[in-house]
């Protein structure tokens, strides 16, 4: 079981460790990956898991969580309950539960129940309003708008800090620094009390700051470890605290001269401030693409609800409602369409721009649009089961989901903080011990605390990826993992299955040869009589051919498909056999004389079947499968990217060979069992290559997981999409190349990304600590460091999103 949580509170890529570390230790969790980018956590776990569990093992180390709809409350839409009588019958079912709390059943159909989920789930208050006659469905706050005001919220907070922090940032800047850097007169009032001003000006900016102070105390009490607010509370704490004893000391005449750095820890925490306010706006654009996801969503239906027209809200509409759709309006939910006709615009699935012919029977998808006539459908997926839903679930776990290359930065982030305060205290003790004054070594220590910035590492890899996923989305590419996203472009070679990839899978009839004086019309027939049981792209062919000509097509008394050789059917009296040469070889009928005529089709690229009645041989037929439009262009593309390109197929060789000749494929697999594509791809594997294995059907189900990224096309059958690491929903061959382009951008991306982060810290660290001062006698300002921390983490998420201008075509 599979369970996702918005969580708010998190500051950097320890932060993320540290929910994992404690994740991990709830019995029954198996796996756990917690996105500092999304700030969520996907978490695999036992089905008596409950989420509350999860929730608590978070809130107990310090974070809050982002709740999908207040604990203990449900909102129900009652169908039905619109007058006294019936809030009767509701309620006093309801008073017959323990643990219900409030009711408040208005005539509108709408319930808001309050209760105590210790005593009663809310399955059990929906099967006791449904036993009375009511169904009901719940009414769920959209998660992803509740996160979307959450984050909204976070930004509009860090803005207000920002210039409230800035608004008293700026005149204390002026008069700690740059009246004396550029000798600038002060007024005498303020010159007198300069100290004083300084510190009531720091000491507002430390107050607005005041998120970092109880985020960093409490990740000591509560998980007992240090994070990135803890440098920074430590840091400009030190700071102040350390001014703060010497305004006093000058105050009472204790002392009579001494330094201070209210500026240091008051502009620290403004630029700050500052870097997390950029951060939380660029974090926010690398989710984009999720949210154009979203915004394809359908807003309302109108639904037939006893005989009448009604228009309800989405979240409303039930599986088998019967559903109007006017032209222009989106299709609410997937379904089948029961009366009408229309031409529906399904680019933004298939990517086809000209609009789909609909009719009684046909499949219709949800969001997508009604261009001219009217129709009714029956709604047969709602809710999260609707293709976009499950468009926006990959996406998302995709999103959440960690590259193998990150593991090196997660494991670093661990032990930052703690290496990052160590190196602090030991850089301020040896500076001390070497002699150099307490305010010296102050301010060493301040910018080693300061200058730190896990917040880099911890966002170099997710924010590429949710970019690169992104990216992938809006062209109908879906990376089902952050791990495909790395793989695709390190592929060698890429299989392409024939039927359905290369060929658009939809064979026609080209030629009817009699053998024995049989007339064409009844080898078709025949040939249909023996197909008409079979799923074969084939056999489809078959079927129109004799429907175009208008013949009766029965029923055969007896069928079998024998895998990969062909079918044998019982009709009249009459033994059918249609198959290729091996079904003929295995029935032991003899092709001499029709040997070379076979060929002869072959080398056309058709593909040949054999039509035997009670062992006789009959005829032939040949049939031949139209080559996609983009095929050769995507094979010479990928040539072109130095990729080795392989065809699977069951074909027999020469009919194999004249496709791959006209596709410009130089090797071919040809004669391959379905069962043993697999075998076929494992083959290449064992010679050291990194394949791909790009396939439509079931029978390729079993190599596309084989394979090292498996490719599925999305109009292809469930399973092959389930197999598949990487589903391109166009139907377009040449998104396997685009795929591999965005998978090397992203890697790029990501390379970048984490060389600026470690360089930044290897360097960083040192010249905070004091390297360069017996050389050249120069040292680090804090406020300095500050905002080359504060910008380190912008400028990581700022490159990311830089791949969203990448030219794939």
């Amino acid at each position: 079981m599979k369970t996702t949580i918005s969580i708010s509170g998190m500051h950097c890529a320890s932060c993320a460790q540290r929910i994992e570390k404690s994740l991990k230790k709830t019995s029954g969790v198996k796996n756990v990956n917690v996105n500092f980018a999304t700030e969520k956590a996907y978490v695999e776990h036992d089905d008596n898991v409950k989420k509350e569990e999860l929730e608590q093992s978070i809130k107990k180390i310090g974070y809050n969580i982002i709740k999908e709809s207040p604990e203990g409350t449900l909102k129900l839409k009652v169908i039905g309950m619109d007058n006294a009588h019936c809030i009767n019958l509701v309620n006093s079912a309801l008073s017959k539960l323990k643990g219900i709390i409030i009711k408040e059943l208005l005539t509108n159909e709408k319930a808001i129940i309050k209760f105590d989920p210790s005593l009663v789930s809310k399955e059990k208050i929906q099967k006791a309003i449904e036993n009375v006659g009511y169904k009901n469905i719940e009414e769920k706050e959209d998660l992803v708008d509740k996160e979307k005001e959450q984050r909204e919220k976070e930004i509009k907070s860090y803005k207000f800090k920002v210039i409230i922090a800035f608004l008293f940032g700026i005149p204390l800047l002026y008069i700690s620094m740059i009246s004396m850097y550029f000798n600038l007169s002060l007024p005498d009032f303020i010159k007198n009390n300069t100290i004083l001003i300084q510190w009531f000006l720091s000491t507002i900016i430390i107050i607005t700051g005041y998120q970092f102070y109880i985020g960093g105390v409490r990740s000591v009490i509560k998980a007992k470890t240090a994070n990135m607010d803890t440098l920074v509370a430590v840091g400009t704490g030190t700071a102040y605290i350390y001014s703060l004893i010497i305004t006093i000391l000058l105050l009472t005449n204790k002392i009579t001269n001494g330094e201070v750095y209210f500026e240091v820890a008051g502009l620290l925490v403004a630029f700050i401030l500052l870097g997390r306010y950029l951060e939380a706006i660029t974090k926010g654009k690398t989710s984009e693409a999720i949210k154009k996801l979203i915004g394809l969503r359908a807003k309302t239906a109108i639904v037939i609800r006893n005989g009448k027209e009604i228009e309800i809200s989405i979240s409303e509409v039930m599986q088998n409602d019967i559903i109007i759709v006017k032209p222009g309006q989106k299709i609410p939910v997937d379904g089948i369409v029961i009366e009408g006709h229309s031409s529906v615009d399904e680019s933004m699935i298939s990517g086809e721009s000209i609009p789909v012919e609909k009719s009684k029977g046909d499949k219709v998808i949800g969001s997508t649009i009604n261009k001219t006539g009217a129709f009714k459908f029956k709604a047969t997926a709602v809710g999260d089961k609707t293709v976009l839903a499950q468009i926006i679930k990959l996406v998302e776990e995709a999103q959440g989901s960690k590259a193998p290359i990150q593991e090196l930065a997660d494991k670093i982030s661990g032990i930052f903080v703690p290496a990052v305060a160590s190196i602090a205290v030991i850089s301020f003790m040896v500076w001390l011990l070497l002699g150099y004054p307490l305010n010296f070594d102050l301010k060493i220590f301040v910018a080693v605390l300061i200058i730190a910035c896990p917040c880099a590492l911890g966002l170099a890899t997710p924010t590429a990826v949710m970019v690169g996923t992104g990216l992938g989305a809006q062209n109908g590419i879906l990376f089902k993992k952050a791990s495909a996203l790395q793989k695709a472009y390190e592929i060698d070679v890429i299989v392409f299955d024939k039927t359905g990839t290369l060929t658009k899978g939809k064979p026609e009839v080209t030629d009817i040869i009699s053998i024995d004086k049989t007339d064409k019309k009844d080898i078709i027939e025949y040939a249909a009589i023996a197909e008409k049981r079979s799923e074969h792209p084939l056999a489809e062919a078959i079927i129109n051919k004799a429907k175009s000509e208008k013949l009766r097509i029965p029923d055969a008394k007896f069928f079998n498909s024998i895998t990969g050789s062909g079918v044998e059917a019982y009709y009249s009296n009459k033994k059918i056999w249609l198959g290729n040469r091996k079904l003929m070889e295995d029935k032991k009928i003899i092709l001499d004389n029709t040997e070379e005529l076979i060929q002869k089709l072959e080398y056309e690229g058709k593909t040949v079947m054999i039509l035997v009645i009670n062992r006789k041989l009959i005829g032939l037929i040949a049939v031949a499968d139209t080559l996609k439009e983009d095929s050769k262009e995507a094979i010479l593309e990928l040539k072109k990217l130095n990729k080795k390109v392989i065809m699977i197929t069951g074909d027999n060789k020469r009919t194999a060979n004249a496709i791959s000749k006209q596709l410009g494929i130089d090797e071919v697999l040809s004669e391959v069992l379905p069962k043993d594509k697999a075998n076929e791809v494992k083959k290449l594997q064992e010679k050291g290559y990194k394949v791909a294995m790009v396939g439509d059907g079931i029978n390729d189900a079993p190599a596309i997981t084989q394979a090292d990224i498996g490719i599925a096309i999305g109009s292809g059958t469930d399973i092959a999409i389930e197999s598949g690491d990487i589903i391109l929903m166009k139907n377009n061959i040449k998104d396997v190349v685009c795929a591999i382009k965005i998978s090397k951008k992203s890697i790029n991306k990501i390379k970048q990304n984490l060389f600026w982060a470690f360089v930044y810290n290897i360097l960083g660290i040192p010249i905070a600590a004091g390297v360069l001062y017996p050389i050249n006698g120069w040292l680090l300002n804090p406020i300095i460091a500050g905002v080359a921390m504060a910008m380190s983490s912008v400028s990581v998420v700022t490159n990311s999103l830089l791949l969203k201008f990448t030219k794939l075509k």
